[in-house]
């Protein structure tokens, strides 16, 4: 089962909905052993694709070395999918290199609403794990968002409708 910070969902749909139509993707960090997902990484989509998500080669170096100096591993992979639901495809099952990470889909193919789903993959076989959602379970000074290559230099993490 996945837990994650209500304020974490929150900006992971906000991302989706600004790139939005194509696909938004990133990381959310956590200490390494630790299961929780605390310091929420949006990454740039280098496809720039509304079918598929590919991290920048430089970024994704650059994140990764951050994560190993403040002794973090990828605890969420994320992306969304923008015309189908939130279901890894086969070119999302064929990248997943993370065995230990939770691989967590957004749909924003609707306007109003968005589907949330989690899944694990290892090995190529995919298995949806629940996602429990917690109102503050995580110290919110703790919990840092931080943006790479992005554009704009702020950002409204509000979701229209909340």
């Amino acid at each position: 089962m996945l837990s994650i910070d209500r304020s974490i969902i929150d900006a992971i749909v906000a991302h989706a909905r600004r790139d939005h139509p194509d696909e938004a993707c990133g990381v959310v960090a956590g200490l390494v052993g630790s299961e929780t997902p605390t310091r929420h990484i949006p990454m740039d989509n280098a496809a720039r694709s509304m079918t598929f998500y590919e991290f920048d080669s430089m970024e994704h170096l650059r994140v990764w070395r951050e994560m190993d100096d403040r002794d973090e591993e990828p605890v969420v992979i994320y992306h969304s999918h923008t015309a189908t639901e939130a279901y890894p495809s086969r070119t999302d099952v064929s990248f997943a290199g993370e065995p230990g990470a939770h691989y967590l889909l957004v749909s924003t193919r609707e306007p109003d609403s968005e589907e949330i789903r989690s899944f694990r993959i290892v090995d190529g076989v995919v298995t949806e794990e629940p996602v429990r959602v917690v109102e503050a379970g995580v110290d919110p000074h703790a919990v840092q968002s931080y943006m790479f290559g992005q554009s704009p230099a702020t950002v409204d993490y509000e979701c229209s409708g909340r």
